[in-house]
């Protein structure tokens, strides 16, 4: 028996539910990972690797670009982008596998966020060591600041629906998200929205800048580029974590 075919895994890991959906699936899903996924799904079929193992390989996928992006030159600023694809590869693949497998869990879901949560923070923390001229110095924190900011994000997200579940509601709609008491909070989301500010602090956007950034401060010398993407990140992550709360503060989400 040589196993099922990739076709055969396409079927059933990759239903059309999953591939039509757009706000739960980063554009790079969408754009190319989704045609490679299938394969690395494929393969690890045939392992006996658990959904959830392949889940914490994604989050040590994650974690480690962090650390190998703190580390100074192009190379590192490269080899943290690699990471973090093997890590939206594995992000891809770990679901695949568990619809394949009828493996699917809470307990998965649950180790999916939190590694959503080190991979952004870890990259975040990176990028301000990499930065940094001395150990600690603003740079450190202005690091430390972008990756609890990333997190507090996700937290207040998450959050809506732990708030619900305690109020005895199910959880919020997609379209509750865009739905706000004031027409003007309204056009100032979708505004929000369409400028994308936000993803700056986002894994694979951040692992993208940081390898330009690397490529300019080899061309100028010193890294006066890396140093402005940090500030941006900090500046960025505190106004979206504002934002981000008058937004739901705003909407239908908690009603």
């Amino acid at each position: 028996m040589s196993g099922p075919s990739v076709a055969e895994i396409r079927a059933v890991a990759q239903p059309q539910s999953t591939m039509d959906r757009r706000s739960g699936e980063h554009w790079a899903g969408l754009l190319y990972m989704r045609r490679l996924s299938v394969y690395v799904t494929w393969a690890l079929a045939k392992t006996p690797i658990t959904p959830n193992q392949a889940t914490g390989l994604m989050i040590l996928c994650g974690v480690l670009a962090g650390v190998v992006l703190a580390l100074p030159g192009l190379a590192a600023a490269v080899g943290a982008a690699l990471l973090v694809q093997v890590y939206l590869l594995l992000d891809c693949s770990d679901g695949e596998l568990a619809r394949w497998t009828g493996r699917t869990s809470i307990t998965g879901v649950y180790l999916d966020r939190v590694g959503h949560y080190f991979a952004e923070a870890a990259l975040l923390i990176g990028l301000g060591f990499r930065a940094s001229e001395t150990l600690p110095d603003w740079y450190t924190v202005l690091g430390f600041t972008a990756a609890l900011g990333a997190i507090l994000i996700k937290a207040e997200t998450d959050l809506v629906d732990v708030a619900r579940a305690r109020s005895g509601l199910i959880a919020a709609t997609e379209a509750s998200a865009g739905q706000f008491r004031s027409r003007g909070l309204g056009l100032a989301r979708k505004a929000a929205a369409a400028l994308q500010f936000h993803r700056i602090v986002q894994a694979v956007e951040l692992s993208l800048l940081v390898v330009l950034a690397a490529i300019l401060d080899l061309m100028v010398g010193g890294q006066a580029v890396t140093r402005v993407l940090v500030v941006a990140c900090a500046v960025v992550a505190v106004v979206q974590l504002i934002l981000h709360l008058v937004s739901i503060l705003a909407s239908r989400r908690l009603s």
